[in-house]
């Protein structure tokens, strides 16, 4: 593992909003668009290459994408790789990953991810009852 290109410690916030953007589906094109007529898909591509965003373009993407800015701050891929592989590694301490502080982004998208999974979960029962409906509907004729 070097350090010579990455600090340690160091965030890549415009990587970040790049891996939120790419892990909720959308496209440098929505996201601009989302952001005002002044930006284009060039400059969220311009974007997501800087190591530091001013702080108000941080707070509009992250209310665009529905993510704490600390998410967009804070993520560290190096080290969530590590608690991954380190879980897997030591299944015997699961919860000794959740003692860091800086994984509350982690957190949220694990949490974001189950609550997307729940609404898919909702929205197939719901196609289900309606078409027990419908085939009933048809039956009766």
């Amino acid at each position: 593992m070097t350090e010579s290109n990455n600090m340690p410690g160091k965030i890549h916030q415009g990587r970040n909003i790049k891996r939120f953007r790419e892990m909720l589906g959308i496209k440098q094109e929505a996201l601009a668009h989302e952001l005002g007529a002044d930006w284009s898909q060039k400059k969220i591509s311009l974007l997501e290459q800087k190591e530091t965003v001013e702080e108000a373009i941080l707070a509009q993407v992250s209310e665009i994408l529905n993510i704490p800015v600390e998410a967009i701050q804070n993520f560290d891929e190096e080290q969530a790789v590590n608690i991954i592989a380190n879980t897997f590694e030591n299944c015997n301490q699961p919860a000794s990953i959740f003692n860091n502080s800086q994984i509350n982004p982690l957190d949220q998208l694990i949490k974001l991810h189950e609550e997307k999974i729940a609404l898919y979960e909702r929205m197939l029962k719901e196609k289900d009852e309606m078409m027990a409906r419908l085939e009933k509907l048809l039956h009766r004729e």
